[in-house]
């Protein structure tokens, strides 16, 4: 047979009766203490709440509902309008390469490419390799605020992919799929590929206007080797700048230059625009590239320069 458990017996013995009656006996003489010759007890009355006490506390609440206002515009302008916009960039570049395919006839690199340009659908896309494999958005006809929500914009009356002038694109910084979010991060050299139904174009960000005086030194250097500082009429025309919303000169065929330059003397430029800074409008972020190459498209044919990094 098992031994009985043992189980430790709890100690019983006069402390617990004493402490007991100390303990109820301090109670009653405690609260004999504080009862007046009523029976009730003393408590002080609380002071009327001030009219600037009121006035304060109305402020705090309305600052914060504020706050919370502007923190749910925030979250919608950042996050969910780049959802929406991601939708509609993705039917703008299914419907485009549904065109491209649906044209079954040979097209001839030698002759003018001629764009179906509607307002608000795709006719090329673009691709900024430093930002990495995932970055390509399909450029739509039109500015407006309904065509920069499906993504970048060209600008009517400009310039198209690698014709002399100056093909211009817009795009939204933050919210609405902020294809240009990172515009400030290109630096001199860099690739923008644009792709069309016939061909891929390079242009390269011109230098900046602090790199022209050193420029012979960058030319050394592959990517830069067709890049170089454009001179007279692009005087004024470098790789990166800040400027006000009303200086449209800058997509301009010639930017800043007013005077009148035939076609054929036109270089072929690619100008972005954007706001600036982030979360404002105030200003504008341009960068200005120029073509450097061009490719006829083949079946599995993609340029080396999509593969810089």
């Amino acid at each position: 047979m098992d031994p009985p458990t043992e189980v430790i017996a709890r100690v019983e013995d006069d402390q617990d009766e004493y402490e007991d009656e100390y303990y109820e006996d301090d109670y009653y003489d405690d609260e004999d203490d504080h009862e007046d010759d009523g029976g009730a007890v003393d408590r002080p009355a609380l002071p009327p709440e001030s009219a600037a006490r009121k006035s304060v506390r109305a402020v705090g609440e309305l600052l914060i509902t504020a706050g919370l206002v502007i923190l749910l515009f925030v979250v919608y302008e950042v996050y969910v309008t780049d959802l929406i916009s991601a939708g509609k960039q993705d039917d703008a570049t299914v419907a485009l390469d549904e065109q491209w395919n649906a044209d079954t006839v040979e097209v001839d690199p030698e002759r003018q490419v001629k764009y179906d340009l509607l307002d608000g659908q795709a006719f090329a896309k673009m691709y900024i390799p430093v930002f990495g494999p995932d970055y390509k958005f399909s450029i739509v006809e039109g500015t407006t605020d309904k065509d920069l929500e499906i993504g970048p914009g060209h600008y009517k009356g400009t310039a198209l992919p690698g014709d002399p002038g100056n093909f211009s694109v817009a795009g939204h910084r933050v919210g609405k799929g902020a294809p240009f979010n990172d515009l400030d991060l290109l630096n001199s050299c860099d690739a923008i590929v644009v792709e069309t139904q016939a061909q891929w174009f390079v242009y390269r960000m011109l230098p900046k206007s602090d790199e022209v005086a050193g420029w012979a030194e960058r030319q050394s250097i592959p990517r830069c080797e067709k890049v170089s500082p454009l001179g007279a009429p692009y005087d004024k025309t470098v790789g990166q700048e800040i400027v006000l919303p009303s200086q449209g000169e800058v997509i301009s065929p010639v930017p800043y230059f007013t005077g009148e330059v035939p076609v054929a003397q036109q270089a072929a430029l690619m100008t972005l625009t954007t706001c600036h800074p982030q979360f404002s409008d105030k200003q504008r972020l341009i960068v200005h590239a120029v073509l450097t190459m061009s490719y006829p498209k083949a079946p599995g044919f993609v340029p080396e320069e999509m593969k810089e990094s």
